[in-house]
């Protein structure tokens, strides 16, 4: 598959190691003294080595290769790990699955500081700063939500409404969580700017998992139509017949079509 991937300029490498420190996939090593892709499939595309290389000799190009395969670089981290006699921790928590617990109709804590008054905000707005109000409940059920990052299997997938929705379209349209996310699983992304298709792995969310609906959020631009092909088309492949819909919102936040 054509996506995005490291490339490094040996001539550029100082052999410093500290890419090969930055990277928590361990896609780079260091050979001869310079740091060096050792698998392409280690390699998540994200980036983490990029500010840490004091050279510049990283760079992103796109190119032919393996796949992303989170199974391959977490097994690699068990064996190193057992091998220094330390034990598994799971993995980057930021990609780590887990269902969000919500109170009875979504209730949250409020952002704003005791005892603040619409004369606190009229001030904060005078003087240009944020003005704390009630917060909005959050109604997201579970994490992660990037397409890239959710794992193929995770139990919150099991009989869920699933949400697939252009990164911009939650900040696009206000009511955004109590329309579209409230009882639905979430995924979201952007394939303009993660220059990947993401057909291949919602096919697998589809065809592996209970999925029992498919709605699709997307915005009215046309580089927003890669989502909706790839949710669309991956529906088709997976074989599965559940209910779908594709839902459009403008630039400036309305909704187009339903």
């Amino acid at each position: 598959m054509i996506r995005k991937i490291i490339h490094i300029d040996e001539e550029k490498c100082n052999g410093c190691g500290l890419c090969a420190a930055a990277c928590h996939e361990g896609a780079i090593g260091m050979v001869d003294g310079k740091a060096r892709l050792m698998r392409d499939d280690y390699c998540d595309g994200l980036g983490d080595c990029l500010p840490a290389c004091p050279t510049g000799a990283i760079s992103f190009v796109e190119r032919e290769a393996a796949a992303y395969d989170e199974a391959a670089v977490l097994e690699n981290k068990k064996k190193k790990m057992q091998a220094e006699g330390m034990k598994l921790s799971g993995g980057c928590p930021g990609s780590r699955a887990r269902t969000l617990e919500r109170a009875q109709g979504g209730a949250a804590a409020q952002n704003g500081a005791p005892g603040s008054s619409q004369s606190g905000a009229d001030g904060a707005a005078r003087s240009g700063g944020f003005a704390p109000m009630e917060a909005m409940p959050s109604q997201l059920g579970q994490w992660p939500v990037q397409i890239k990052l959710a794992p193929v299997n995770a139990s919150y997938f099991k009989g869920a409404n699933l949400l697939v929705a252009a990164d911009c379209t939650a900040y696009a349209y206000g009511s955004f969580h109590q329309d579209f996310i409230r009882g639905r699983v979430t995924l979201i992304g952007c394939p303009k700017l993660d220059m990947v298709d993401y057909t291949e792995k919602l096919e697998q969310i589809i065809r592996e998992n209970e999925i029992r609906s498919l709605t699709v959020v997307r915005m009215e631009v046309p580089c927003c139509g890669g989502i909706e092909h790839a949710a669309v088309t991956a529906l088709k492949n997976s074989g599965k017949f559940i209910p779908w819909q594709v839902v459009t919102i403008s630039t400036d936040g309305r909704i187009l079509d339903r």
